[in-house]
């Protein structure tokens, strides 16, 4: 989806890619909501550094539309001061945040879901799509010898292009609605 599409939405999310609209979308579908219904749109905004960008746009001095969020952790900082740059609030807390309806993941939206579902489930889906073979010659690296099946599965998610995508749909599919990541619980509360 694009800004313009995004721009006659009554409500956007900003996510940092595409896996985590994935997410939010197949975890909406799954609770029988119809965002685009809503007038809720999700939108990659192709990494955190982008945010303030995003938020000129959609933000108090651009389209003033409601705005969500999700980012991970390490990105919480480049959306803190997109914030407070737009004129969203100044000293930002994650609570702060939360309120705003921005939403910051543990680690990063992969780590949510894997803790969510338990590492033992997540690999059944990675059988389900054939690629338990592939997710055990890289458990057998050097360098992913001593990490926590959890940190192999991340990383797993990581090295192929689109696998990220495609997992978080997945993964969510996977889920008991009842053990959702509180961050995308958050975020499709709030909207």
């Amino acid at each position: 989806m694009d800004e313009y599409a995004s721009a006659n939405a009554r409500t956007v999310v900003l996510v940092e890619g595409d896996s985590d609209r994935a997410a939010l979308e197949a975890l909406a579908q799954r609770r029988d909501r119809d965002l685009s219904a809503e007038g809720v749109s999700i939108l990659p905004i192709g990494g955190a550094t982008n945010i303030t960008h995003f938020l000129d746009v959609f933000g108090p001095q651009g389209l003033d539309v409601e705005l969500a969020g999700l980012c991970d952790a390490a990105e919480q900082g480049d959306f803190q001061r997109g914030l407070e740059r737009a004129g969203v609030g100044s000293n930002l807390s994650r609570e702060d945040m939360e309120t705003l309806g921005f939403f910051v993941c543990v680690l990063d939206l992969e780590d949510e879901l894997i803790r969510s579902l338990g590492a033992s489930a997540v690999e059944q889906v990675v059988e389900a799509q054939g690629e338990l073979g592939s997710f055990r010659i890289l458990q057998m690296q050097p360098a992913q010898r001593e990490r926590t099946v959890e940190a192999q599965l991340r990383r797993f998610m990581g090295t192929r292009s689109g696998r990220k995508i495609n997992y978080a749909r997945l993964l969510v599919e996977a889920l008991d609605l009842t053990q959702v990541p509180r961050p995308l619980d958050g975020v499709l509360a709030y909207v």
